[in-house]
């Protein structure tokens, strides 16, 4: 029981980081095409929260990528691996449960 609600917990944590990444990519491109406008203070203050959130794991990834231009592509890395890591999650689980080691 302990076990189901610390995967539950991982699992939850990893989705809404999933979907952190992909909500400040979509704002990030509606700023940069001036559709929002970030002189608004609401629209400053949701896109400083997800960029403070996701830019810890998103500013590695753009350190290691060679100079594309004007494209961005660290969210979509960032967003698979997100999604291996939820795999390998419940990779350990089924191993876990399939040993016995599961409780």
């Amino acid at each position: 029981m302990i076990l189901d609600a610390l995967f539950f917990l991982i699992q939850a944590g990893l989705t809404l980081f999933f979907w952190a990444i992909l909500i400040a990519a979509v704002l990030s491109l509606l700023i940069g095409f001036n559709v929002l406008d970030t002189r608004n203070r609401l629209v400053w203050t949701i896109s400083d929260f997800f960029y403070r959130v996701t830019e810890p794991a998103m500013r590695p990834v753009r350190n290691r990528l060679p100079n594309l231009g004007g494209i961005d592509i660290s969210p979509l890395i960032v967003m698979l691996l997100v999604q291996a890591a939820m795999l390998l999650v419940g990779a350990v689980r089924s191993y876990m449960i399939e040993f016995g080691l599961y409780f």
